[in-house]
């Protein structure tokens, strides 16, 4: 087998499909990428049994087969070269691949094809499609929430709520959760699934780039994604998401407004002086005067600061975990921010507000409190 390919093209999808690699694998054939040669398209393909990565890019040959290809040294040598054709020969006998460039050769001793491991079909799938665009938007807006926990991993991925009028992200580790809605794109059938957060943040990574719209196709196993030369395919995470819509408490009369980006910075500086441990910060509302307040017992810190604020409701104290609330306030694109609360021993939840409440897009943001120190 025979073909020749730009080096720069080469590299940037190796690249491209490389965050599925894992640093250890139990198959030492997922250290390679899969190379399926075909008249005038390599298929390249990257996987960790649980997700797989494919894109198609030119080449010129005569032949077609397959060749797996050690990752590693392929993006090592590929990263040291100026754009210019690379010609690949490789031996269907001892699977050995030659590398011919303007400045020489390299040999690399590749593996049987045939054992890499094969995508699962996607049968009786459910289809829908949306912007690239709005899918990266979601998962920016959700997948920071999601757990690490082993004993419910469940709330390791975002929830997608699929409907005819709407598609609800919902992601959650306990402490925190986020709602992230679409009333612009919608399913020809309902239905649910709960993707993993590589997936996600691979999704994220490589479909921002692309002003395309992405075909989903999902079963009770698998989703597999779909735009422009790039697909992905990965295992859902099983089991029933929880009833996210119980924990959102419904009355809230206190609310707070400030300018967001104003209360983020008032948040990070005043949260240094914080414990360690609990990063906690006090936020006591009185008026239209917001005072933010943290204090580490242990070494003697402590720092407090005030902001004008909108305030509606009786005059409360109540804290939070600093780190919750910053994520929080990053993952917001609007000026102000409303901070709806009802009692401090009760969920508050973080909105837009109303004057910046985007039609087809609903956001809301819930942080449990942290228990003041008397």
């Amino acid at each position: 087998m025979k073909f020749i390919v730009s080096s720069s093209l080469l590299l940037r999808q190796c690249q491209a499909i490389s965050g599925v690699l894992q640093s250890s694998n139990a198959l030492p054939i997922l250290d390679d990428f899969l190379f399926v040669i075909g008249k005038s398209e390599l298929t390249l393909s990257g996987s960790d049994l649980e997700t797989t990565m494919t894109v198609k890019l030119p080449i010129e040959s005569k032949t077609e087969g397959k060749i797996a290809v050690p990752a590693r040294i392929l993006l090592d040598t590929l990263k040291t070269f100026s754009e210019q054709p690379l010609t690949f020969s490789i031996d269907d006998k001892t699977f050995a691949i030659e590398i011919s460039s303007d400045y020489g050769k390299y040999k690399i001793a590749g593996h049987n094809g045939d054992d890499f491991p094969k995508m699962p079909e996607m049968s009786g799938g459910k289809n829908l499609e949306m912007p690239a665009s709005t899918l990266v938007n979601a998962i920016n807006r959700t997948v920071f929430a999601t757990g690490n926990d082993e004993i419910r991993p469940v709330m390791n991925g975002v929830f997608f709520q699929l409907a005819k009028d709407s598609i609800t992200f919902v992601a959650t580790d306990a402490h925190r959760l986020v709602k992230y809605t679409r009333k612009d794109v919608h399913a020809d059938v309902a239905g649910s699934f709960i993707l993993p957060k590589k997936p996600l943040n691979l999704l994220k990574n490589f479909a921002g780039t692309e002003d395309s719209r992405v075909q989903i196709t999902y079963n009770d196993s698998n989703a597999f994604f779909k735009f422009d030369n790039f697909e992905l395919i990965c295992r859902l995470i099983e089991g029933k998401y929880p009833n996210y819509e119980a924990v959102i408490p419904k009355e809230n009369p206190n609310q707070l407004t400030a300018d967001r980006i104003a209360l983020l910075n008032s948040i990070r500086r005043v949260s240094l002086f914080s414990n360690k441990t609990t990063h906690q910060v006090r936020l006591k509302m009185a008026g239209s005067e917001l005072h933010i307040s943290a204090e580490d017992l242990d070494y003697s810190n402590a720092a407090s600061e005030r902001l004008t604020c909108s305030f509606t409701g009786e005059d409360m104290e109540i804290g939070f975990n600093a780190r919750f609330l910053v994520d929080m306030l990053q993952n917001l694109d609007t000026t102000e921010v409303m901070i709806e609360m009802s009692a401090p021993n009760r969920a508050g939840l973080l909105v837009p507000t109303t004057a910046e409440t985007k039609v087809n897009e609903g956001i809301l943001m819930l942080v449990m409190p942290v228990m003041l120190n008397a």
